[in-house]
């Protein structure tokens, strides 16, 4: 019996391969004739007229484009087929595919036999025959739906579906779903075989490495439903861990570069939490056939010369990302304006009189210059205005003047002259200086500017203490942070110099974006270039190239266009990863860059690291806006063995009562290891990441609290690139073959708590921890140990406090 399957799926693998080299060899024709093109192209250079040259230009620019991406060799080129029933009709779509999605009338006969009217191959670019016959679908395209949506439930037209594991040109196996096991099919003859252990269960059987794989071949069908939904509006995605969502958003951008290229040509963002997983990602688009319409960012990275290297204390990093910093932010763009050297006095020489603004009238012309909306730096014009307006006023000249026409000129002299002293622009510069982002948030470091900033009264007598409400000038309507938040805020800036350069936290990142937008850019001057070469054949031949030798350079193409997402700040499409576990300051900053785009947030609830929630929700309404919503759920936990998925419940029942977890859709026999240490944890954890790599075929995650990351690194030094050490904040989206949670209670930061201590969680912030905690146990896809020191309070059997029944 073992023998005949075998020969079966031998003899499967022989079909496929044969089909796949019919693929490539109509790959090589098409290269052949890109190549044509761009040396037809080459030739009409010989051709003098500005209409030759321009259609030289874009001809080898289109092939060009063509010809590189032909080139690309991707493991699965090749990956899916679906064997289907005769349609409804008989229209055929772009793609050369039968439009129909349900059976014809009497396609399965009475006696339960049905031949198969058509085979489509699956894969990761569209690849027609001479006669324009399909041989591969791209996965994106209409007829390729099915591949992705069809069940035993509703199986349309498709009999079997195959999963088809290839590398290069090689099949190298091949894996099937019986979705009508009732009917009998054909094909040329001969009754359908089916061979494989299923498709899903091959792909999430395969070892992890450190760079996610797309899911291209494997996508169900709540997860394609998301990934194809229209663009308008904003698509909203919730899923609880293993669910896919991190894959789908990115597919899902690789598929409406696909429907809709031109509109989408404004560029995609796709936003992640943090700089881990954007390299675990990034990956990925270039699999699918997109890439340089795509910018992934960190929200540490998203603010041009400014990326997150540190971590702030949970205290800084929950007021840094309160909405309350826009509006001390606000306030702290103005002040800036007081700090230092400020001149009290401004002396000038008009019309042979000296004229004097002393340190009051001063003070009311900033106030009047304040009253407008622009942003600060933009004001500096207004403030030239109306210190020369007080000065003329002060003068009196304009009394000496009863004509107006004679009055307006005295006032043109006046403002010329003025305005060109010397002292005047001295005086300019130092009272309404050029203010910097990273100057302004520096000066936030000193805790009497903070606190004077936040609203709070200076502090009286020798004790320090605040005085009693109602005695201050200053309402508590005003007041935006008490003195512990004050201190902790100032205290995480002085890692700043006094020119605000220095490691910068993920909320930093924020709050410099915010700052940006409240001061402005000043104008920059104009600089006088040399003509470059394309400048000089401009003037000569009047024609515009449309092209130059670098835009046909896909290296420099891809680099420029990596140059250009880094300086663009408003996008068509903005996708946002993890969106739980955004600030309001954040949501600020993203929102920025979706002014006038489409939105796919994807997020769980249940995994935010972010307290105050509420909070968050309006500042992400804010940030979206009007705009129509459509909902979607990722019910499947494909990562978690169910023995997994079991314990890490335990967690989200008290982080979040009442939440149904995704279902986990396999089982492994192996429950979770615990174990306790007496003593120092690093060898432990070393021992057992030892035991976990000759488990495991490959990666291996060592989560531990944020605070224990750095040395938790140096625990497994030597142990080889398949180990990583990370802190429990840095695991959100990753996944590992096997993984080791390190002090379950560290992670959680509230110590122990069990179902009574739940229910005041969200009052002291256990219950984000507790949801971090729920993270980091749900990042192994085959093994989990979890270390517990004193802290954790383990029983006899090593399981922590946190875990136990």
């Amino acid at each position: 019996m073992a023998a005949h399957h075998d020969s079966v799926r031998e003899r499967e693998i022989r079909g496929e391969q044969r089909h796949l080299d019919e693929v490539y060899r109509r790959l090589e024709e098409k290269i052949h004739e890109a190549e044509f093109l761009m040396d037809d192209a080459s030739k009409r250079a010989q051709v003098g007229t500005p209409g030759a040259l321009a259609e030289r230009d874009a001809q080898v620019f289109r092939a060009g484009v063509h010809l590189n991406r032909l080139n690309r060799e991707f493991e699965d080129f090749l990956f899916g087929r679906i064997d289907l029933l005769p349609g409804a009709d008989a229209r055929r779509g772009p793609d050369g595919a039968y439009t129909s999605v349900e059976p014809a009338e009497g396609a399965v006969r009475p006696d339960g036999t049905a031949g198969i009217a058509e085979t489509l191959h699956v894969g990761r670019m569209g690849v027609l025959d001479a006669d324009y016959t399909p041989l591969v679908i791209d996965w994106r395209a209409p007829a390729a739906a099915p591949f992705y949506r069809a069940t035993p439930v509703e199986p349309g037209r498709v009999v079997r579906r195959r999963v088809i594991r290839s590398k290069g040109r090689t099949v190298l196996g091949v894996e099937d779903d019986l979705l009508r096991p009732e009917v009998r099919a054909s094909l040329d003859g001969e009754e359908l075989s089916v061979t494989g252990d299923g498709a899903l269960m091959a792909a999430l059987g395969r070892a992890r490495g450190h760079a996610m794989r797309d899911i291209v071949s494997s996508i169900q069908a709540e997860q394609d439903l998301v990934i194809r939904a229209p663009a308008a509006s904003v698509t909203e995605v919730e899923g609880g861990p293993g669910t896919g969502k991190t894959a789908v958003a990115l597919h899902r951008a690789a598929y409406l570069l696909y429907q809709d290229r031109r509109r989408y040509a404004g560029g995609i963002l796709v936003v992640s939490p943090t700089p881990l997983l954007v390299s675990y990602t990034e990956g990925v688009l270039p699999s699918l056939g997109e890439e340089g319409q795509v910018a992934i960012r960190a929200l540490g990275s998203l603010v041009e010369g400014a990326e997150a290297t540190t971590y702030d204390e949970p205290h800084a990093a929950r007021v840094k990302g309160s909405a309350r910093m826009a509006k001390l932010l606000h306030r702290a763009a103005r002040a800036a304006l007081d700090a230092g050297q400020v001149p009290q006095t401004l002396r000038v020489v008009a019309f042979r009189n000296r004229v004097e603004l002393g340190a009051d009238e001063l003070r009311d012309v900033r106030q009047q210059v304040l009253g407008g909306t622009a942003p600060v730096n933009l004001m500096r014009p207004r403030a030239r205005k109306f210190l020369l307006d007080a000065l003329w006023e002060k003068s009196g000249a304009g009394r000496r003047h009863t004509d107006p026409e004679l009055a307006a000129e005295a006032r043109e002299a006046f403002d010329e002259d003025v305005s060109a002293e010397d002292a005047f622009v001295s005086f300019l510069d130092a009272w309404w200086p050029e203010l910097t982002p990273r100057r302004v948030l520096a000066s936030l470091a000193d805790e009497e500017t903070l606190s004077r900033v936040a609203g709070l009264p200076p502090r009286t007598g020798r004790s320090g203490r605040k005085p009693a409400p109602g005695r201050s000038g200053r309402g508590r309507a005003r007041r935006l942070l008490d003195r512990a938040e004050v201190s902790a805020v100032a205290g995480s800036l002085r890692r700043l110099g006094e020119d605000g350069e220095g490691p910068l936290s993920v909320h930093d990142v924020a709050l410099l974006d915010e700052l940006r937008v409240l001061l402005g850019a000043p104008p920059k001057p104009r600089r006088e270039r040399e003509p470059s070469p394309a400048d000089v054949l401009e003037q000569l031949s009047g024609l515009e190239e449309l092209t130059t030798a670098a835009d046909r350079d896909p290296t420099a193409r891809r680099e420029r266009s990596e140059r250009q997402a880094e300086e663009r700040t408003d996008y068509a499409h903005v996708i946002v990863d993890e969106a739980q576990d955004l600030t309001p300051m954040q949501w600020r900053m993203v929102g920025r860059r979706g002014r006038h785009a489409t939105w796919t947030v994807v997020g769980d609830p249940a995994q935010s690291s972010w307290p105050d929630t509420e909070e968050a929700a309006e500042a992400r309404t804010d940030a979206l806006g009007s705009r129509p919503r459509r909902r979607f759920e990722l019910t499947v936990n494909y990562r978690n063995p169910a023995e997994i998925a079991e314990l890490a419940d335990r967690v989200l029942a008290l982080a979040m009562p009442g939440t149904a977890p995704p279902k986990a859709v396999r089982s492994t026999g192996l429950r979770p290891r615990f174990a306790a240490v007496r003593g120092e944890l690093g060898p432990a954890v070393r021992e057992e990441a030892r035991r976990a790599l000759a488990e495991v075929d490959g990666t291996v995650g060592v989560v531990v609290p944020m605070d224990r990351r750095e040395e938790a690194r140096e625990w497994l030094a030597g142990l080889g690139e398949r180990a990583v050490a990370l802190g429990s904040l840095e695991a959100k989206g990753l996944e590992y073959d096997a993984v080791i949670v390190a002090s379950p209670a560290g992670i959680a930061g509230g110590g122990p708590a069990r179902a009574a201590a739940a229910r005041e969680a969200a009052a002291d912030g256990t219950a984000a921890g507790l949801r971090v905690l729920y993270v980091a146990l749900t990042r192994a896809t085959q093994r989990l140990t979890v270390l517990s020191g004193e802290e954790d309070l383990p029983d006899a059997d090593g399981v922590p406090e946190l875990l136990r029944d």
